[in-house]
Order: C-alpha cells, then sequence, then structure tokens
C-alpha cells in the first residue's frame, strides 16, 4: 500500500511492483543484491528476508499492520538488514527459505518471514504476524542474536546442512524400474480414494484446481478406456466453471477455492493458472465437443486479450485479490445492483446465480451456479437458445457495470514460465476450437519471447519494459520449450522447435547434474544462494524437473536424439515408486509414464495439404503422440529427411520410434490408423 508522503527506501529502484509496493514504507527494505549481503557481514546484524507476492492478501495485511508502522519500523532498522524479495522474481530464493521454514516445523505461507545469520542461514521464521505477536518476535530475535550467538549459529548450520541436502537421496529416488499398467493404475486409485464425487476436485478445503492431476486423468481415460475418471474430471471442470472461481462476468480463473463447493475464491487472478486451466479445458472440449467447456476457453481468450496482455504481445503476471482495501470488492454484487440486470425475469436468473437478499458470502453476492444448466432449462421450461442468449446479454451487462469500478492492483511484469504455459494454453485451444483469436495471440506472444525474454539461447526469468531482466530458471526454460513445441505442431513452422533445441542444449549445459540425473532450479551461474534445489513435487504448477524431462522426451523423438529420450526416461522411471505413494503430487510425471508407457506415435505428414492436415488431426484429443511435417521437401528435421512424395498428394505417415507404418493420404485414414494402434497395445 503506496504512501506517497513518506520518504522511499531503497526500493523505490526496483522494478518489481511487489517491491514498488513496499518502497514507502518506514522500515528500510533493501533488495536481495550483493550489496545489501555485504552490508549485513560488515554491520554483523541478522538479517529479515521477508518474501511475498504483489496479489498477496495477508502480504497487504500484514504490511499496513507492522510494515507502515513507525514503531515497528524503528525495531527492524535498529537491530536488522531488512530484505524485502518478490518470490516471483527469486522463486529460487523462497523455495530456499521455504523448505528452512517446514525444517523448523512450521508451516509454510505467504508473507514469508525468515531471519538468517549475515551469512544467509536461516535461524527462524514463520508467515504472517500481527503486530504484536511481530513486535515480540523482533526483541526475541535482537536479544538471542546478542547474547546467544552461539546457539544461533549452531541452528543456522543445522538448517543449512539440510538445505544442502540431495534432494534425490532425501526421498530415496533410486534406480529406474520399468514403468508398467500396474504402476500407473495403482497412481490412479490413489488418486480416486481422495475425489469429491459431489463437487469435483479433490474432497478438501481449501480447493485448487491441480490441472496436472485432470491432465493425467484425461490420459489414463485415453489409455484405458476407464469412464470414471473421465467422469470424475468433466464433474471438476463443470463445476470449477459454475462457481466463484471462474469469473462468471468476465472470463479467467482465480487461484482457489476456500470451500469445497468452488463458491468463494481467494480472488487473485494468477496467469499460470490460466494457462493450465485453458490446456486442461481445451483438452476437455476436444474429448466431449461440449459448448460449456467452449464458452469457458473462448470468454478465459478474452479476459487475457482485454486484461493482461502487454502492447508488445507480453502477459502480465497476475491481478491482485483487493481492491479499495478490501478483498473481493471488484468481483462481487450487491442484490440491488443485480435486480436491473436480471430484470424482467428477475426471480429466474436470481435463482440461477444463487443470489440472496443478506448475500451469499460475507454480506456480499458470488455469482455461483448450483444447478447444472440443462436440469435448470428442464425444471424451468425456458428455450434452450433463448436462455443461452440472456445469459450472454446479462454477462455483458455486468461486466460494463463492473468497468466502471476502481480495479485490482494489475502486477505488470511479465515471467518467461507463465508466459509459457498461457502461450501453450493457447496453442491447445486453437488445436481444439480452430479459435483464430488464440493462435494470433500466441504468435505474438512467440515473438515477445523470443525478442524481450531469449538472448544468446539464455531464457530471462522476467522482463519488464525498463526494468533489468533477471536470470532464468529452469521453469522458464521448461514451459517456454513446451509452449514453442505446441506451436511447431500447431503451425509446422520448424523454427520453433530449433529455438527449443537450442534452449533445451543451454539448460543441459547449465541446470543439468550428471551425477544424479535430473536438473537443477538454478542455474550453474547463481552465486548469492546458500543451495542448489532439485524441484521434483508437482503441485499448483508441474514440478520444473518433470516439465523439462517432458521437454527432453518430446525433442528427442522430434530429432531422433536417443540419448535425450532415455534420460527423460530415465528421469521418470526412477519416480515409479513416489507416483504410487505420493500420486497427487506426481501427476505430471505420472502424465510421462503414460508417454513412456506408449505407444508414443510421430505423425508426420508430408505435401501440399501438410498444414491443413494437421489443423484437422490436431481437433481430436490424441496425447501420446507428436506432430510435424512440411508442405515440401525438408532437411532441417530428422523426422521429414527421404520423404519425397511419389505424386502431388498429400501423405500421412503414422510412426513409433522412427519405424513409420504404410502412408495414407487422408485424415480418418489417419485417425483409424492411430487409434488401432493404440487399440493394439
Amino acid at each position: 500500500m503506496l504512501n506517497m508522503s513518506h520518504p522511499t527506501n531503497a526500493l523505490i529502484h526496483e522494478s518489481s511492483p511487489y517491491l514498488q509496493q513496499h518502497a514507502y514504507n518506514p522500515v528500510n527494505w533493501r533488495p536481495w543484491n550483493e550489496e545489501t549481503l555485504q552490508l549485513a557481514l560488515k554491520e554483523d546484524k541478522p538479517i529479515i528476508i521477508s518474501i511475498g507476492y504483489s496479489s498477496c492478501h495477508w502480504c497487504h495485511v500484514m504490511e499496513k499492520q507492522s510494515f507502515e508502522d513507525a514503531e515497528v519500523a524503528e525495531w527492524m532498522n535498529k537491530h536488522f538488514i531488512n530484505i524485502k524479495v518478490d518470490r516471483e522474481e527469486r522463486p529460487d530464493l523462497d523455495q530456499i527459505y521455504m523448505d528452512a521454514v517446514q525444517a523448523m516445523n512450521i508451516r509454510g505461507g505467504w508473507p514469508l518471514n525468515v531471519f538468517l545469520t549475515p551469512d544467509k542461514k536461516p535461524f527462524y521464521g514463520g508467515t504472517y504476524f500481527p503486530k504484536d505477536h511481530w513486535i515480540h518476535i523482533l526483541d526475541q530475535v535482537s536479544t538471542a542474536f546478542k547474547n546467544h550467538r552461539e546457539d544461533i549459529e549452531k541452528s543456522a548450520d543445522g538448517f543449512s546442512m539440510s538445505l544442502q541436502a540431495s534432494e534425490i537421496l532425501k526421498y530415496g529416488i533410486d534406480l529406474p524400474k520399468p514403468i508398467d499398467a500396474s504402476i500407473i493404475q495403482e497412481a490412479y486409485e490413489r488418486l480416486d480414494r481422495q475425489f469429491d464425487k459431489t463437487w469435483g476436485g479433490l474432497d478438501k478445503v481449501p480447493k485448487f484446481p491441480m490441472p496436472s492431476i485432470w491432465q493425467f486423468l484425461l490420459g489414463y481415460y485415453y489409455s484405458s478406456h476407464h469412464q470414471p475418471a473421465l467422469d470424475h474430471t468433466l464433474l471438476t471442470l463443470r463445476r470449477i466453471a459454475m462457481g466463484g472461481l471462474y469469473d462468471q462476468a468476465g472470463g479467467g480463473f482465480a487461484r482457489y477455492s476456500t470451500d469445497g463447493e468452488w463458491l468463494a475464491p481467494h480472488f487473485e487472478k494468477m496467469l499460470y493458472d490460466n494457462g493450465q486451466l485453458l490446456s486442461l479445458y481445451s483438452h476437455a472440449y476436444q474429448l466431449t465437443q461440449d459448448a460449456n467447456f467452449k464458452e469457458v476457453a473462448d470468454r478465459t481468450v478474452e479476459w487475457l486479450s482485454r486484461e493482461m496482455t502487454t502492447d508488445e504481445g507480453g502477459f502480465y503476471s497476475a491481478l491482485d485479490a483487493d481492491s479499495e482495501g478490501e478483498e473481493g470488492k471488484f468481483y462481487v454484487w450487491s442484490f440491488n445492483e443485480l435486480i436491473p440486470v436480471f430484470s424482467p425475469e428477475a426471480d429466474l436468473w436470481l435463482d440461477y446465480f444463487s443470489i440472496e437478499g443478506e448475500g451469499n458470502w460475507e454480506e456480499h453476492n458470488i455469482l455461483f451456479r448450483q444447478q447444472f444448466d440443462e436440469a435448470f432449462i428442464q425444471e424451468h421450461s425456458i428455450d434452450t437458445a433463448y436462455f443461452y442468449k440472456r445469459r450472454s446479454e446479462i454477462y455483458d451487462k455486468l461486466l460494463t457495470l463492473r468497468t466502471a469500478r476502481p480495479r485490482p492492483f494489475l502486477d505488470d511484469k511479465q515471467i518467461a514460465s507463465w508466459n509459457g504455459l498461457m502461450l501453450k494454453g493457447l496453442v491447445d485451444w486453437y488445436k481444439a476450437s480452430g479459435s483464430e483469436k488464440a493462435l494470433q495471440l500466441a504468435i505474438q506472444n512467440a515473438h515477445f519471447i523470443q525478442q524481450h525474454l531469449i538472448e544468446k539461447d539464455h531464457v530471462f526469468h522476467s522482463y519488464k519494459k525498463g526494468g533489468k531482466k533477471k536470470t532464468g530458471f529452469l521453469d522458464d526454460y521448461a514451459y517456454v520449450i513446451n509452449g514453442f513445441v505446441a506451436l511447431h505442431e500447431a503451425t509446422l513452422q520448424t523454427q520453433w522447435l530449433h529455438l527449443s533445441k537450442d534452449l533445451m542444449n543451454t539448460a543441459l549445459n547449465e541446470f543439468y547434474d550428471e551425477a544424479e540425473g535430473y536438473f537443477f532450479y538454478s542455474s550453474a551461474v547463481s552465486t548469492d544462494l546458500i543451495a542448489r534445489k532439485k524441484e521434483i513435487f508437482d503441485n499448483v504448477i508441474p514440478s520444473s524437473n518433470s516439465a523439462i524431462a517432458k521437454s527432453l522426451f518430446l525433442l528427442g523423438h522430434f530429432y531422433l536424439y536417443d540419448e535425450w529420450v532415455q534420460a527423460a526416461t530415465a528421469m521418470c522411471q526412477r519416480m515409479t515408486h513416489m507416483i504410487k505413494t505420493e500420486s497427487s503430487y506426481l501427476t505430471n510425471w505420472a502424465d510421462l509414464a503414460l508417454w513412456i508407457k506408449g505407444p508414443f506415435l510421430e505423425v508426420v505428414i508430408m505435401g501440399p495439404k501438410a498444414l491443413s492436415y494437421a489443423i484437422e488431426i490436431n481437433r481430436s484429443f490424441l496425447p501420446f503422440k507428436l506432430i510435424t511435417g512440411s508442405e515440401s521437401a525438408d532437411s532441417s528435421l530428422p523426422l521429414l529427411e527421404n520423404r519425397t512424395n511419389p505424386d502431388e498428394n498429400t501423405y500421412i505417415y503414422i510412426c513409433n520410434n522412427a519405424a513409420c507404418l504404410r502412408p495414407v493420404a487422408t485424415v480418418t485414414e489417419a485417425l483409424i490408423l492411430i487409434q488401432s494402434h493404440y487399440e493394439k497395445n
């Protein structure tokens, strides 16, 4: 919360919107850099590292209660070196010190406040603290640092040793084991026991969308024809689209639901959620042709274009949960506001959106659909076409009304990994629906990434016009590569594939640990960390190691680099025990296991209709394949070499490990061949 009347601190020179928010605090905040770290050593003071992000509600609360308070600032400035970190700019620091707090048997979260020795070693920490508690902790820590320094140093050394321990050894990741159907079956069965069979998702609160779980279930359904896997995924997607987590008026998704019915979200909107969910709804639409899924995807693309796209083609990071000092104020409605919008059938639409006179959430109303449309239409004997026409008109009116409200804060930095996730989401929606708007946004974004976030085959982590670019992390490489590969499959333009290969070579050179066969999260050039971590577990975003393994596997097939395919396969095979026992946190690994179990097909199209054939094939849900091709002879890609056509027709080659079936001349024949290949296996 900016108090422009107060003198600024060192954060005023930072480009991060989150750091800028704290630039007017009386706390003498400094950025994490060599100058600050050297100052801590010189003055021999403990460090407070406070980590948050611009759309974090409790970060705002603690700032208002404590960091804007003169008494608190006096304590902090006198006894500590105070460092503010944007976790979205420095996820490596967030990983390290979040792990440290959890090693202290303290629940993690944001804001994350950790006390360090002058040489960056953690010895105490926590999350949100009310003002009185925070002052008490400041007193206790500063006193202990002066009077019991030896004990603090000993404790800090212990936590630092723990942080430097190998994740591979810590979790008992052992020798590769063959991937068979039983491993994938056990992973599914463990997930099945956690399903909420009424409201979708997992049976716990709060509810996060967790897209990688449902992506795995779609792949599992495709390989096994197990109908309950599909049914639960579709139930989840329908329930999400009916609740407050999905922005009924404006499109796009909030971060998570605070309840078990998807009613009340934590209202911040993150680019990474929306990119993944766009991919997920795209794949569900390919399978079902459900018009509701199409509407959700189209309106999410509209929201992205309207509110989250820069004039250079990049995508902003996040929209805050708060506006005018209140969480959700931008998104909720009073009863009286809605009556004129819903009239002349006010009672009907009040019922449809579960609107109450006293509010359905904290004296306000969130648009929330409890009945499936088909049942509601039947119960009220409404003409279906009229119903959807009126609903569309209502959405337009609500969006117009809301546009006049003070907007939530926009975090306008552009993060490479999140842009890569949204790039893939847009391409997936283009593949599923033929949406030209999605394709144009994707192409613009790919060029933006190439121009502003890549230099000499290195990916920068974030970009903001006029700001300093940040060194890239493993997930930046993984998700940019995945987005570029998807764009190649949609357009057959080989430039995106070749760029992906170059980026993968950089990732292998700077992140890969040959001794353990996995990738570090931070590059070898990182020198300001007390530990280099390996991210293994899939969470709201799949882990960088599972994502880069998928990239390795795909590019290995495109370029016939068997060593890349084998490296990715070994990474996944060593995870098999945990895939079975920790399924909900390893679903992107489980999805890769489905690829490896196979058969994984290479679909190669050669001839004048190559692109139009690719567009047709991409309309179908075919999860265990890559697609490439060219309208003319092309030797730049090994899969295309020596595929000259005997006539002017276009031919489709269905291959497995570069061994191809007889070429066919129609998409229908190709789809039959692909399906029969899976039926035989």
